[in-house]
């Protein structure tokens, strides 16, 4: 009670310092004062909590728009040299790349990430409705899985298929022929020389010291001649030299490997490539700026189709002009090669390994276009498309090997009818299930039957890319940079007047 009281006694003491002189005392007056107060009070931390929760909130928005742009925004195509894998979209995003328009190369391609997608075949007889040009929409019919391989109808019309020919002949044909032996005679790709292990083993010791170092094989590895050593000799010799603690081989080890990769049994693989003839004419079309404009158009419908990134299609092979006369073919190959550690690109030498024993053809996928129909003969044959397996031993079938066209082209799971104007697309690798290019697709295998009746024209694209996703990005940072070093150059000449030369000089 004394505490009460003495509560009321300050409280009342408080008051009257208060109160104005001279004016009673008014209980109601003082309630609705206290009363005010305490509003007052609580509006302000009200207010506090209303803008801490706002500012939170702000900074909140402004993260997620940072996390977005720096997740989702054009980045390097590498992160320096480190190895990360490339970026994966889902496939609803594959969008066709606009066509170029200026007369340069893209330099901007080059720092944006990408990958490389692939059309879905769905189904074997799948048509699908491609926009490759304005105001006109293609079918494209899946032929076959193994390998994914399409048909476009109509791709080229017939103005611009004769003009492409048209363009081949003004350049000028070459003879791209490796016929077969004749009867009696040793095939092409027999060796010249019959050599013994040991005076092969001489041969690469270069300083003569009885010992095969690493160097001394790889100053021998372009010849590709196939005079005495093949790549798959190469590579047997270098997995022996590596498994040698001392990283040499005497002549006894060399002679237990050499002797080993060259029985008949062991020389089947690549026998492919080392046994591929054809007899044609070929030249070589230049699609860069400055080329006819239906080659730039050409090629800018692949990058359509194909709805890769224009850079890698534009820093590609030239387009391949072929003319197969009568009983002119091509037996059966693949247009790419598989990868090894001691083989590099030859498109992406520049930025390549310079102790890779041999350079190979990395193509990820392969457009042939039709410029002409013929009256019979020269079918594209795809011997083993669709195939449950594949194996290379299965290919010669009673003392018949399938990949000679001339005599088993009718004999192909697969052959296609040339029809001028249209193209037909394949993927030559398989994907690493990340986005970039895998393997070899051994199911590309593919050539061309003897042309009966008729003259047959055929140009291919190709689209080269380096299974090595960092070597590619390497390599594309060097063009882009010798690219805009070349731009800058010509913009600094052509800012000159004809007076400022004459001053110069």
């Amino acid at each position: 009670m004394e505490d009460v009281q003495g509560n009321l006694v300050e409280q009342d003491e408080s008051d009257g310092c208060d109160k104005p002189s001279g004016l009673p005392f008014n209980p109601r007056l003082r309630s609705t004062r206290l009363q005010i107060q305490r509003s007052s009070v609580c509006s302000r931390a009200y207010f506090v909590v209303v803008m801490v929760f706002f500012h939170v909130y702000i900074l909140n928005v402004i993260a997620l728009l940072l996390y977005v742009h720096y997740n989702n925004g054009p980045g390097d195509l590498v992160s320096g040299d480190e190895s990360s894998s490339p970026p994966v979209r889902d496939s609803e995003s594959n969008l066709p790349h606009p066509a170029p328009t200026s007369r340069e190369l893209h330099v901007e391609d080059y720092s944006q990430s990408f990958r490389l997608p692939r059309i879905e075949g769905i189904r074997v007889g799948h048509v699908q409705q491609v926009s490759l040009v304005p105001d006109r929409t293609h079918e494209m019919k899946t032929l076959s899985l193994k390998p994914l391989l399409f048909e476009i109808p109509g791709f080229l019309s017939e103005e611009e298929c004769r003009l492409v020919v048209q363009l081949a002949q003004l350049k000028g044909l070459m003879d791209s022929q490796t016929t077969p032996p004749s009867q009696g005679q040793e095939e092409s790709n027999q060796p010249l020389l019959t050599l013994s292990t040991e005076e092969v083993f001489s041969l690469l010791d270069l300083n003569q010291d009885g010992f095969l170092q690493k160097q001394e094989i790889v100053s021998h590895s372009r010849s590709q001649d196939g005079t005495w050593l093949s790549p798959d000799n190469l590579r047997q010799i270098l997995t022996s030299l590596e498994a040698c603690p001392e990283g040499m081989l005497t002549l006894g080890d060399f002679r237990r490997v050499y002797d080993v990769s060259q029985r008949p049994g062991r020389q089947r693989i690549g026998k492919l490539h080392s046994q591929f003839k054809q007899r044609s004419k070929h030249t070589w079309l230049y699609q860069g700026p400055g080329s006819h404009h239906v080659l730039h158009t050409l090629r800018n419908r692949v990058i359509s189709l194909t709805r890769l990134p224009s850079a890698l299609v534009e820093l590609s092979e030239p387009l391949q002009v072929i003319r197969y006369e009568h009983g002119d073919f091509s037996h059966a190959h693949h247009d790419s090669s598989p990868s090894h550690s001691e083989t590099t690109c030859a498109h992406t030498r520049l930025a390549g390994n310079t102790s890779a024993l041999t350079e190979v053809s990395c193509r990820y996928l392969t457009v042939l276009f039709y410029l002409s129909s013929t009256e019979e003969g020269g079918e594209t044959t795809f011997p083993v498309a669709d195939n449950r397996t594949y194996e290379e031993q299965a290919l010669v079938q009673n003392g018949v090997d399938l990949t000679d066209t001339q005599e088993t082209c009718g004999r192909g799971n697969l052959r296609i009818k040339p029809t001028a104007g249209t193209a037909v697309l394949w993927y030559n690798h398989l994907s690493d299930g990340r986005g970039w290019m895998g393997e070899l697709d051994e199911y590309s295998l593919h050539g061309d039957c003897p042309v009966r009746r008729g003259v047959k024209w055929v140009a291919n694209s190709w689209v080269n890319v380096d299974p090595d996703y960092q070597q590619q990005a390497r390599y594309q940072r060097l063009v882009a940079q010798r690219h805009q070093a070349k731009s800058g150059m010509e913009d600094h000449y052509q800012s000159l007047s004809h007076s400022d030369l004459h001053q110069d000089l």
